[in-house]
């Protein structure tokens, strides 16, 4: 396992020592691992690590990787070899956000998380990269945050800028203001 990767696993365990408060918004319980993009696929090969963490701390684990997500969603569409001819006339695409991707991917994981979890289960969302260009990963947090009694763990591969509480995906996009209990690979 790589130091990095490492490190944001030992933050991951010390944040998890905290006590759980009961009564918390939804947003209070979000929490954005956030690590360097190279370290995707490190990140990836070590993810049992953080499920090891969890349980370890006495919590349930529950991962859903949305890596292939639009894939799997393009196949379904009646219309997709059309799509393809013609990717403009995707409905609801407008600034990197399929509306209708995006409304599916939220239903389809609110009907996981409702189904295999409880107020002692760590959600972690993997794959928020895959999203790039297609959805934005705050339209996602915050379509699945409420379904979520535990907390939220978002796999994020990016930047946090702490003085103004801005993410931004893959270092390439303008950041957006969230209030996510940011974890970062500390020396």
């Amino acid at each position: 396992m790589s130091s990095k990767v490492s490190k944001l696993v030992s933050a991951y365990r010390q944040h998890l020592t905290v006590p759980w408060q009961g009564g918390l918004a939804a947003i209070q319980r979000v929490i954005f691992a956030v690590y360097d993009k190279a370290d995707e696929l490190r990140l990836r090969a070590n993810v049992e690590e953080f499920e090891l963490a969890t349980h370890q701390a006495g919590k349930q684990w529950l991962l859903l990787d949305v890596t292939n997500a639009f894939p799997e969603w393009m196949a379904s569409q009646e219309y997709r070899e059309a799509y393809f001819e013609f990717p403009e006339d995707l409905a609801g695409y407008q600034a990197g956000e399929l509306t209708e991707f995006v409304a599916d991917l939220t239903t389809k994981l609110k009907a996981r998380i409702g189904a295999e979890t409880g107020s002692d289960t760590v959600v972690a969302l993997l794959g928020a990269g895959a999203l790039f260009g297609l959805a934005r990963v705050s339209s996602v947090v915050e379509g699945i945050k409420d379904a979520v009694q535990g907390r939220l763990l978002v796999f994020f591969p990016g930047e946090h800028h702490p003085e103004n509480h801005t993410y931004r995906l893959l270092d390439a996009r303008d950041g957006w203001d969230y209030l996510a209990v940011p974890l970062l690979a500390q020396d």
